[in-house]
């Protein structure tokens, strides 16, 4: 069902001739926009200037909340995600919330009991949420039914995703074919869902597939079919369109300054595109360009340092190789970055579907992107020519336990057994609902956090992230001082730093020479490293000679070294400066990363290969093992803390 253009002169404003079937658009700016682009880090104070303006455009609905927001809000912007969903919710009168609910992950990267996910839902009705965008990593509808229950209990949309994966180079195959995508539809349609999406995150659906699911969709249920589809491989906006043609009822678009990349096609090119047709928006275009005029010059600059400069494309072709979100690869190269060994990026992308297919060739989205990501890193660095997977994450023994749900595939026998092994559930995995082998977690959470939760939004937020919900909890209640990492900047900040960028470059922020200078008797010779790479540098300083440096070496050995003249060096924590120089064998951490909990004490005995210390690395859980038999003499770190590679976790002697 192909719209024709009528070419006739049209009114650019919202006046015009109403569409005998307009598409409805869903609005992403305010979530996933920013998540693909700047990593999640859009405060809500930078939200509010053109909350009102969107409000008037006519958007299906505005996506507000869910996805990484909860995570990255209370762990780096110091905010409170519930706070942003009233705020917002003050400004936006007239257009629906949306948010993206991970079933029974809720916001986090693991199942959660049934009490967190019912409390949880009737909070978020409860602050403001409208429709309940619901996915499961693995399509396994069993993880909706709690959840789902409780959004039709306070009366809310239930919006169905089906995520959309591949395992050919186009719809089709033995597992994601259109007879898969067309029962999973049936299937969300008997658990009484409002609407249906087809979830297509990292950008693999291409155009012509795209006519054809949705146009199967149409025929197979009534529901209205929603089409989320990220602009990584450059596909989109064609695929977009020819779902249209084929009769979808809503797509997802982002305001241009958040658009394209690894985000989603942009709004206004196509309210043009479909400008005269039966199709129209009825969007006014020149509302949506003060918006963006907004956004791109009061809002944007503030978060361009995160944005990734690094490729000139603004389309990655290769995510339909490795199937990996933008996101995650974003994840990946940084984690990479972190541990210097970034040269080893092309070598995890040619074993990441090799991993996946080990692991039941899952759909990679939130949290199975990660669990396969961040496994597959592991098997590249640590793994030998006589032993795969020598260090699996916990996230890897859950999902092969079942506590994620059933894969697409069954988990490779042999890497299931070596993940199950010594699991504390069991060998077996097991075929139930996963929530049903949980147990109630709401009243160990009550008492645990204590009076640090002062209602149950703060007990909710320490239940779904223990450790940095309560280092939250104790920024918001004055208990701790929140570090500077964690603040905002305002725009001042940033044109005060571009004007030193501008007059660094333009040679203007030190004296300049009309000539080379002799070299002085005071000449020293430095070598510089950079990425890896040596570089031998000579500096001859120039007036007063400080006082001689001590080495940072000589430092922490001579605490009574004389003070250095140049700018201090902050001492190191006490019981890092402990662990690094009490005699012993030191467990290091292999990464970098957050502290989440030790299993041992000062004083307790360990064995060679048993698990002292769980460190988290993009999300994901590791139990680091004893590289030796011996006594626990002392921990370096706490719950909470972040580690670089190769810090003193504990020393065993």
């Amino acid at each position: 069902m192909t719209d024709s253009v009528t070419m006739t002169p049209m009114n650019y404003s919202a006046d015009r001739p109403r569409a005998a079937n307009p598409v409805k658009v869903q609005d992403l700016s305010l979530r996933d926009g920013h998540q693909s682009l700047f990593a999640t880090r859009g405060r809500t104070e930078d939200m509010i200037p053109v909350a009102e303006m969107m409000d008037e455009i006519g958007f299906w609905a505005v996506e507000t909340w869910g996805g990484a927001t909860f995570d990255t809000m209370h762990r780096f912007l110091n905010e409170d995600p519930w706070e942003r969903l009233r705020a917002l919710k003050r400004h936006f009168k007239k257009t629906p919330f949306s948010m993206l609910l991970r079933a029974q992950n809720l916001v986090g990267y693991r199942n959660y009991a049934d009490d967190v996910a019912r409390a949880f839902v009737d909070r978020a009705a409860e602050n403001g949420m409208d429709i309940f965008r619901t996915f499961d990593a693995l399509n396994d509808y069993r993880n909706f039914e709690t959840v789902v229950d409780q959004i039709k209990k306070n009366g809310k949309h239930f919006q169905g995703c089906m995520c959309y994966s591949m395992t050919e180079p186009r719809m089709g195959g033995e597992v994601y074919n259109l007879d898969y995508y067309v029962g999973k539809a049936k299937e969300l349609e008997a658990m009484g869902a409002d609407s249906i999406c087809v979830k297509d995150m990292a950008g693999l659906i291409a155009p012509y597939d795209a006519y054809n699911l949705v146009t199967a969709l149409k025929a197979a249920v009534g529901a209205p079919i929603h089409l989320h589809s990220h602009f990584t491989s450059g596909m989109a906006q064609m695929s977009q369109l020819k779902a249209i043609e084929a009769g979808v009822d809503i797509v997802d678009t982002c305001m241009t300054p958040y658009a394209f990349r690894t985000s989603h096609p942009a709004i206004e090119p196509l309210v043009m595109t479909l400008l005269g047709t039966s199709r129209d928006t009825g969007f006014d275009i020149r509302k949506l360009a003060a918006i963006n005029e907004v956004l791109e010059k009061q809002i944007l600059p503030k978060y361009k340092h995160l944005l990734d400069d690094s490729k000139i494309s603004v389309i990655d072709i290769n995510v339909l190789l490795h199937q990996t979100p933008g996101g995650m690869l974003s994840n990946l190269v940084n984690q990479l970055r972190e541990m210097d060994a970034l040269d080893k990026i092309d070598e995890v992308y040619r074993q990441l579907p090799r991993v996946r297919r080990e692991l039941g060739q899952v759909p990679l989205v939130t949290p199975t992107s990660q669990i396969v990501g961040v496994q597959t890193v592991n098997n590249v660095l640590y793994d030998t020519p006589d032993e795969r997977y020598r260090m699996i994450t916990a996230q890897v023994k859950d999902l092969c336990y079942g506590l994620y749900g059933k894969t697409a595939t069954p988990i490779d026998p042999d890497v299931r057994k070596k993940a199950l092994k010594g699991y504390p559930r069991g060998e077996e995995p097991i075929a139930c609902r996963p929530a049903e082998v949980l147990e109630p977690e709401l009243e160990k959470a009550k008492k645990d956090v204590g009076d640090l939760a002062a209602d149950m939004d703060d007990l909710l937020t320490y239940a779904l992230f223990p450790v940095t919900g309560r280092k939250f909890l104790e920024w918001k209640y004055g208990l701790a001082e929140a570090p500077a990492s964690v603040k905002p900047i305002t725009l001042e900040q940033v044109k005060k730093t571009d004007a030193l960028v501008k007059k660094a470059k333009a040679g203007e922020l030190v004296e300049k020479k009309t000539g080379t200078p002799a070299k002085s008797g005071r000449l020293r010779a430095f070598n510089v490293f950079i990425d890896g790479e040596c570089f031998a540098v000579e500096v001859d300083p120039t007036g007063e000679i400080p006082a001689a440096v001590a080495p940072l070496a000589a430092l922490s050995a001579a605490p009574q070294a004389a003070p250095i003249a140049a700018a201090p060096i902050a001492a190191p924590a006490p019981a890092l400066a402990a662990a690094a120089t009490v005699a012993g064998t030191k467990l290091a951490a292999p990464m970098p990363g957050l502290v989440i909990r030790y299993l041992k004490n000062v004083g307790d005995k360990v064995a060679k290969g048993e698990a002292v210390v769980v460190l988290e690395a993009m999300k994901m859980e590791n139990a680091l093992p004893a590289p030796c038999d011996g006594e626990i003499k002392t921990i370096g770190f706490k719950s909470g803390d972040t580690v670089a590679k190769g810090a003193a976790l504990c020393v065993i002697g």
